[in-house]
């Protein structure tokens, strides 16, 4: 679908609204450039393009796809296409939308191609519009004002990154967890990030070689904004990593601390049903009511002697083996030797 359709000639616009394609490419031919914006186009509007600027097959396979990877392309004619990567971030998902935008750019025109996310391309050509002495130097103007209004919209990113990033280090350093899922999705939204910026490092210093004189400055200035933009992300990256590290050490120590309480409970457990072994066995003994027991417990003494005597004598000896064998068994598992075990 054609946006916007302009041929500008001097720094002005020669057309109030858009114009046709036909025209559009009939108008290459009496200077300046034509600026021909276009969203989501078909095989067959790409097709009517490439027949009327005369656009290289592969250019146009080019500008259908979604590159992964910011790039520039030299073809016939003087044709560059440069490929940039928009970006959007997504607060509540916490995710980086991501677009596609193909830029034919000749002496005679500009075309911009655009995919997936929607940028404000519209916005970027008038405020080029409203700085004739730029718009003055040809296409290369409007490839500045592209690479330009990309690059800014790259800032709230980063914000909306450091803002997750901050967050998530603050909940893991200060001893909590902090759930691993969250943290390995940012840290590859921050890597596909990294991918969409750091190699269109390569493309704007290309494109600053061979610009007019005029321009250089004003791509320099992009390329700055750009440097900060990678290095940014790309700190942020490897602090996530930092992160993801320092969440699983704090991880680590919470089931250490789950295990070490299981070990107390299972020990309590173990106490208890040890403690009652012997009463239930004695119990169970002298309930069997046989005739010696029913005819030798007859009286008050008699049952205190064999009843809880019976009890108490157990207890005692477990209460013995526990103080007195248990720490020495501690003492051969951790590699020692007992008391008295070097005396003869």
């Amino acid at each position: 679908m054609i946006i916007d359709c302009a041929h500008y000639q001097d720094g002005v616009r020669r057309d109030e609204g858009a114009v046709a394609l036909e025209e559009a490419a009939a108008r290459t031919t009496e200077g300046g450039f034509v600026w021909l914006g276009l969203l989501e186009p078909g095989e067959q509007e790409l097709a009517e393009v490439r027949a009327a600027f005369g656009l290289h097959e592969l250019a146009v396979e080019d500008a259908q796809n979604i590159h992964l990877r910011p790039k520039i392309d030299n073809y016939d004619n003087d044709v560059q296409l440069v490929i940039l990567r928009t970006a959007r971030y997504d607060d509540d998902k916490e995710e980086v939308d991501f677009g596609n935008i193909a830029i034919f750019v000749a002496p005679t025109f500009v075309i911009t191609v655009r995919q997936g996310m929607p940028s404000r391309l519209h916005q970027a050509r008038q405020r080029l519009e409203q700085r004739p002495e730029l718009l003055a130097a040809g296409s290369s103007s409007a490839l500045w004002a592209i690479l330009d209004e990309v690059v800014d919209d790259y800032a709230p990113v980063v914000a909306g990154l450091e803002r997750d990033v901050d967050e998530i280090e603050a909940t893991v350093f200060s001893g909590s967890v902090a759930p691993t899922e969250r943290i390995y999705s940012l840290r590859s939204e921050a890597t596909d990030f990294y991918r969409a910026v750091h190699p269109l490092l390569a493309v704007v210093a290309t494109v600053e070689r061979t610009a007019p004189k005029k321009l250089r400055p004003y791509l320099r200035d992009v390329h700055d904004h750009l440097l900060l933009v990678d290095e940014e992300v790309a700190a942020q990256r490897d602090l996530l990593g930092t992160v993801l590290q320092a969440n699983m050490a704090v991880l680590s120590v919470e089931q250490t601390k789950v295990s070490v309480r299981q070990n107390s409970f299972i020990e309590q457990l173990t106490i208890l049903a040890t403690v009652f072994l012997p009463l239930t066995f004695i119990t169970g003994f002298f309930g069997q009511n046989f005739a010696w027991l029913v005819q030798h417990i007859s009286s008050y003494t008699a049952f205190m002697i064999y009843g809880l005597g019976g009890l108490i004598i157990p207890l005692a000896l477990l209460f013995w083996w526990l103080r007195v064998r248990m720490p020495h068994a501690d003492t051969a598992a951790a590699g020692g030797e007992p008391p008295g075990a070097g005396r003869r």
